[in-house]
């Protein structure tokens, strides 16, 4: 097995001295490859959620969502029992306008992430999709007994509705996509499992794929870390040949 030497300018040489070539990365499998990216990123990005701190936030963050809940259902009772079955309101166009015009932000947001291939496209498809839904319903319940229902209904039906699921089925695909790529460099085979069952870091990602497919993914992590362990040895038995030869012949005049 070839390898060369980790350096660069200015710097002193790595604690190795040398690491696995190109053309030897080459050679590798694609399991293999993936094996090898998984145990880097492994070693360079532990899991985030071993922190400490990120724990302590996430336990708080379930606390306060669980409070929201609670907070939400006592507050919704009490709008049962006291909002009037009428209520006249004296900005009705400035709350229509500023629907319309965070619908547009939100379009126009979608737009350039898209057209610039940015992750937050998911998150603003969201958000939008989230609007129209709000606009439908709106519409609806506001118009329900009025002259202007059948247009409301007419529009949810026809546009915002149907556009409200093109942008969440758009954003679901996108994340799917990633975590397909995540898959395939954890060298973890087989089909994307629902996003219900996929953990939120990808930690134990296998654990997410159906029963018949696990033992395909055990054994290709298998074979693959085989394969390193391999790599290591050689890597390891060239190095020490290296020293005795350097050391065999003295040092250089």
């Amino acid at each position: 097995m070839r390898t060369e030497p980790v350096s660069r300018p200015g710097e002193p040489p790595a604690q190795n001295g040398r690491v696995i070539s190109e053309a030897e990365l080459r050679r590798l499998t694609p399991d293999e490859r993936r094996q090898l990216a998984r145990t880097l990123a492994a070693i360079e990005q532990p899991h985030p959620l071993i922190d400490p701190k990120l724990l302590r936030r996430r336990r708080f963050g379930l606390l306060f969502m669980l409070a929201c809940c609670i907070g939400l259902a006592a507050w919704i009772a009490i709008l049962l029992l006291t909002l009037p079955m009428r209520y006249t309101s004296h900005d009705w166009k400035g709350v229509w306008v500023g629907l319309d015009v965070a619908e547009l932000a939100g379009f126009a947001a979608t737009a350039w992430a898209a057209w610039n291939q940015r992750q937050i496209l998911i998150a603003s498809m969201n958000v939008t999709g989230t609007l129209l839904v709000c606009d439908a319903w709106f519409d609806l319940a506001l118009s329900w007994g009025g002259r202007g229902f059948i247009m409301s209904l007419i529009t949810a039906v026809g546009v915002e509705l149907p556009l409200a699921l093109l942008l969440f089925a758009s954003a679901r695909r996108l994340v799917r996509v990633t975590i397909g790529t995540m898959m395939r460099l954890s060298g973890v085979e087989g089909r994307v499992p629902p996003l219900w069952r996929i953990p939120l870091f990808a930690d134990g990602l296998e654990e997410a794929l159906p029963a018949r497919l696990r033992p395909l993914a055990a054994e290709a992590r298998v074979r693959a870390g085989t394969k390193m362990q391999q790599i290591t040895s050689d890597v390891t038995k060239l190095q020490q040949m290296t020293s005795d030869v350097t050391t065999a012949e003295g040092p250089s005049s």
